[in-house]
């Protein structure tokens, strides 16, 4: 059942969906764009009107790994696994005209409302570069992460993204080092796989799921905005590993100029944020840690 909240010139849009309610809540000073809500969690931010326009702090990061991930424009093979609102999905199609990508989401109720409600195919708009930004070729299928990122062919993809949350926490199974060596079978050579990870004060999560990453791939990387990294409030960071170096002087400098400036630790910084820390297997698995009750209330 689909529920209309009124109030303000574009109502709330909420729907019954398999994990619970989903709600689509528009943004104000952007009159395209909508976040995408469920059970009160801020699970994506789509503006239908610019799909470069990326809002949220992490979205952007990753938005940054998938630019640095091969020449400006060049299609890319991307695997989303998490589709929410396909924020990602639509900025590649916008970026990268051509590019073919696979989105995995648990719930298909959830899959149903985003077509429905947030469509990509959009009328007419010319992307940087003059060129139209089309949708691509993006498809979605409906089912858990794992299980699909293990019947993929090896070599399917020259980027795995991963953002998979059920409420506001990343499964156990999502988290293991099992995990991480299927998306690695999943990528081609100069493949880069890069993880949202959700974690607070002492951020022991986070420093699990990087020594995961570093068991897995010998090039890693962590960008957080500077007091998440000091244990100082909850927050998102993004985790990247590759086989063959990532881009860290540009995602640094591009982090670094960002609306929330962030940091970027690797090699030496990056082996003291992780010291003591051992990567997870599937039966140490857990989920990530729950957020504080009020710490997304500033993007509803």
């Amino acid at each position: 059942m689909t529920h209309r909240q009124q109030g303000g010139s574009r109502p709330a849009i909420r729907q019954d969906v398999d994990s619970g309610l989903a709600e689509l809540v528009a943004d104000p000073a952007r009159p395209g764009a909508w976040t995408l809500l469920v059970n009160g969690t801020p699970q994506s931010h789509v503006d239908l009107d610019d799909p470069e326009h990326l809002e949220f702090e992490y979205i952007r990061r990753l938005g940054h790994l998938i630019d640095l991930a091969a020449p400006a424009r060049e299609p890319l093979r991307v695997l989303h696994l998490g589709a929410g609102g396909l924020t990602l999905a639509r900025y590649v199609a916008a970026t990268r005209p051509g590019s073919a990508q696979l989105a995995v989401e648990s719930d298909a109720a959830l899959a149903e409302f985003v077509r429905r409600r947030l469509p990509l195919a959009q009328p007419a708009r010319r992307a940087s570069g003059g060129r139209p930004a089309g949708a691509g070729r993006v498809r979605v299928r409906v089912g858990d992460a794992r299980a699909i990122l293990e019947q993929l062919a090896p070599g399917s993809f020259d980027v795995v993204v991963a953002d998979v949350f059920a409420g506001a926490r990343t499964p156990a199974h999502l988290t293991s080092a099992k995990f991480a060596a299927s998306a690695a079978r999943a990528l081609g050579p100069s493949g880069v796989f890069a993880v949202n990870v959700g974690d607070g004060p002492p951020l022991a999560h986070a420093r699990a799921r990087t020594a995961t990453m570093s068991s897995v791939f010998p090039h890693v990387c962590l960008i957080a905005d500077g007091a998440v990294l000091r244990g100082r409030r909850f927050g998102n960071l993004v985790l990247a590993g590759a086989r063959h170096g990532l881009p860290v002087a540009a995602l640094a400098q591009r982090a670094a100029a960002d609306p929330a400036p962030a940091r970027l630790l690797r090699g030496a910084e990056l082996d003291r944020f992780t010291a003591g820390a051992k990567p997870v297997t599937d039966a140490s698995a857990e989920p990530s840690v729950a957020p504080p009750p009020d710490v997304f209330a500033a993007r509803r």
